[in-house]
């Protein structure tokens, strides 16, 4: 058998060595960002559902010291690299990741979470053209499980008073919210503008809360608030200096 050819890069300005494939799927800014934005604090616990080759939860831990992550993910070799990634990084005592399917957990997955987060793949079954890599477009077009699978697992493993935050398409936003504002309230949604706000957002944060004791923070069917978002790139193609400080001095966005 011939092993794929895999790189090692540097994340968060190199507070997280990330190995992955050099070909095919690999991480982009997307699950930085998702990372960025989980209210987590030391001591709680985070799910990061489909957690490829550990962006996210690496990210994350590496953010947040104290709190600790497991990572589910469908792709064995994925699953492979993100934990060897996490032991490069320092991260392996605070950072799991475990091979499974999120239509049927494992047996001895922990029952909750304090946070969940999730990447889902963006394309709806049966659209658009599917990249040829079978990792690329597990990663990238839904499979057996579509968004409103994800976004039912999330809720289901969020605890009470639990966030869960979703990355997405822009123009899927809506379907994300309606989905979440099924099991979860006080539904925030945090576009992230390409060059100028108000315009061609390609990408979307949708943070929702789970409640206590079985009591929604707010009424599923309350209109989302929309936030005012990050801008990421100035004129010239550079990244912001709000973008930066987040892709590469591990800041936080407040939603």
């Amino acid at each position: 058998m011939i092993k794929a050819a895999t790189s090692r890069d540097a994340l968060l300005g190199g507070r997280v060595t990330i190995i992955q494939p050099e070909n095919g799927y690999r991480a982009a800014i997307d699950p930085l960002l998702l990372a960025a934005s989980v209210p987590a604090k030391s001591g709680e616990t985070v799910l990061d559902l489909g957690s490829g080759t550990g962006a996210a939860a690496l990210a994350l831990a590496a953010r947040v010291d104290g709190v600790n992550v497991v990572g589910l993910e469908a792709q064995g070799a994925l699953v492979a690299l993100a934990r060897k990634s996490a032991e490069e990084s320092g991260l392996s005592d605070r950072v799991t990741f475990v091979e499974g399917d999120l239509l049927s957990m494992p047996a001895d997955f922990p029952a909750t979470f304090d946070h969940v987060i999730a990447n889902p793949p963006y394309l709806a079954a049966g659209g658009g053209n599917p990249p040829p890599d079978v990792a690329k477009r597990a990663a990238t077009v839904e499979g057996e499980a579509v968004l409103s699978d994800w976004l039912k697992v999330a809720q289901a493993m969020a605890g009470d008073g639990a966030s869960i935050s979703v990355i997405h398409r822009f123009d899927r936003k809506q379907e994300v919210a309606d989905g979440l504002a099924e099991g979860a309230g006080n539904i925030v949604v945090f576009p992230l503008w390409v060059k100028e706000a108000g315009k061609d957002a390609k990408r979307v944060i949708v943070q929702a809360w789970k409640g206590k004791g079985g009591e929604l923070r707010a009424a599923p069917r309350t209109a989302p608030r929309t936030a005012k978002g990050l801008v990421l790139h100035q004129a010239n193609g550079d990244f912001t200096p709000e973008a930066e400080a987040v892709l590469r001095d591990a800041q936080s966005i407040r939603l």
